[in-house]
């Protein structure tokens, strides 16, 4: 499942990063990283961005980058 896929609320655990090395390297500079556990914290109106918490940093991301982003929820 996808990163956009995801409701706010939920948890997950990123399982692969698919995207070109200029997006996964941003990526990774913020500690978005396979293994990386995340929350799901808002959305803006038009789902534009996601907001996530990984690491106890909140990171805004646009939805076509998430998109590219694949994770597998957890619970709790």
């Amino acid at each position: 499942m996808k990163l956009s896929d995801l409701d706010r609320g939920d948890k997950a655990t990123i399982t692969k990063i698919n995207s070109d090395s200029m997006i996964k390297e941003r990526l990774l500079s913020f500690g978005v990283a396979k293994g990386s556990e995340l929350s799901v914290e808002a959305y803006s109106i038009a789902h534009k961005t996601i907001e996530i918490m990984v690491d106890d940093t909140l990171i805004g991301l646009r939805s076509d980058e998430a998109s590219h982003i694949e994770v597998e929820r957890t619970d709790g």
